[in-house]
């Protein structure tokens, strides 16, 4: 039975978290966490997520060692210096689902990581991170021949584009062709644009209604193409990934890993 901590307990994706350990036999919540005043800190965390009572009050303090064996981090970019020190100080396993990690955040990780199990993931849903590696088969087969576009749609309230697995699936692209990024990525066309730069990476955004996620890489070449799709229907698939990662990581040794490690997925 693997005990886990939850932090970012009372937030949207902190609740499916909740539900996606209730959903199993071989895990349990054992602590939730929330930031400081949280309105629902003091409260059962499985009320909150719209369960029965788990017995688990959301708290504002970081849990002793004896409560959990690893801890899944869905708070703020801000709150993951002091959950990674404490990860460290009670030698426990930490899954991060925050983005946004400055510089010394960055190199706090990497630090943290050889003295205990971290796993970190841009995107936690299963059939994505098997998609990555399709796209990673697919662009060193066909990048030298192939116009590379990746279209990615989102429900109207998401606030940043290209969405960040979009970006991920653009980052393992451009590896697998020996291209940058940066340099090769091409984010709007508009007006006068020429044509299309041979070798470049193009991005389509599309925002509305309640789309969860959809991202489609094409790999368009004369007489024919290739297209790869993913579509997230529910976001419990994002949860219950996050949760099989933590299931995965309680025995592991010290060590940064992904969701490859967790699927098998390393070559």
């Amino acid at each position: 039975m693997v005990r886990i901590a939850i932090a970012g307990a009372a937030g949207r994706m902190g609740q499916q978290l909740i539900r996606a350990v209730a959903e199993l036999d071989n895990a349990i919540l054992s602590a939730a966490l929330s930031l400081p005043n949280t309105p629902e800190i003091g409260q059962d965390a499985g009320v909150v997520a719209g369960l029965s009572p788990q017995d688990i009050i959301i708290q504002d303090t970081l849990p002793a060692a004896d409560e959990f064996a690893v801890m899944v981090d869905f708070t703020h970019a801000s709150a993951t210096a002091a959950n990674v020190a404490h990860i460290v100080a009670t030698n426990r396993a930490l899954v991060l689902g925050t983005t946004g990690y400055d510089d010394d955040v960055k190199a706090q990780i990497a630090e943290a990581s050889k003295v205990v199990p971290i796993l970190i993931a841009s995107n936690y849903s299963l059939g994505v991170n098997v998609t990555m590696r399709l796209l990673e088969m697919a662009a060193k087969a066909l990048g030298d021949v192939a116009d590379i576009e990746v279209i990615e749609s989102h429900h109207k309230h998401k606030v940043d584009a290209p969405s960040g697995t979009a970006l991920s699936m653009g980052e393992v692209l451009a590896e697998a062709t020996g291209k940058q990024l940066p340099d090769d990525g091409v984010y709007a066309r508009v007006g006068q644009t020429g044509e299309r730069e041979k070798g470049t990476i193009g991005f389509s955004t599309i925002r509305g209604g309640d789309v969860v996620g959809e991202h489609t890489v094409m790999f368009l070449m004369n007489g024919e193409r290739v297209e790869i799709t993913h579509r997230a229907m529910d976001r419990m698939v994002f949860a219950r990934g996050a949760i099989k990662a933590a299931q995965w990581l309680a025995d592991k040794p010290a060590g940064l890993y992904d969701m490859n490690d967790v699927l098998g997925l390393k070559v």
